[in-house]
């Protein structure tokens, strides 16, 4: 049966899932907010997200994340209504990075 949803996940949880194997962080985050600051993973800013999506077939695991979670929520929402990824868990970081900066 396919996943039809993401989990929300707080950032030690991150911290946890990130050591799994088959696991990537995607940033959905502009390239120039990634160089700034961030917590490793691949860049794939959310408006390239379908066009690079092969990037993100070889993980079972995948852990969406931006700045405050909007754009990581409607990146994780995106990839499950694509076929290749409704057998794949997909975490959101509820809340997003910013809370790293603190």
């Amino acid at each position: 049966m396919p996943t039809t949803a993401y989990t929300d996940i707080t950032l030690p949880e991150l911290q946890q899932l990130r050591q799994q194997p088959h696991t990537a962080i995607i940033d959905v985050r502009d390239e120039w907010e990634f160089d700034e600051f961030n917590l490793g993973g691949l860049n794939v800013p959310l408006p390239d997200i379908r066009a690079r999506k092969a990037e993100l077939l070889p993980y079972q695991t995948l852990i969406v994340i931006c700045t405050n979670g909007v754009r990581s929520r409607v990146a994780a929402k995106d990839l499950l209504r694509q076929a290749e990824f409704q057998h794949k868990t997909i975490y959101h970081l509820h809340g997003g990075i910013i809370e790293a900066v603190d």
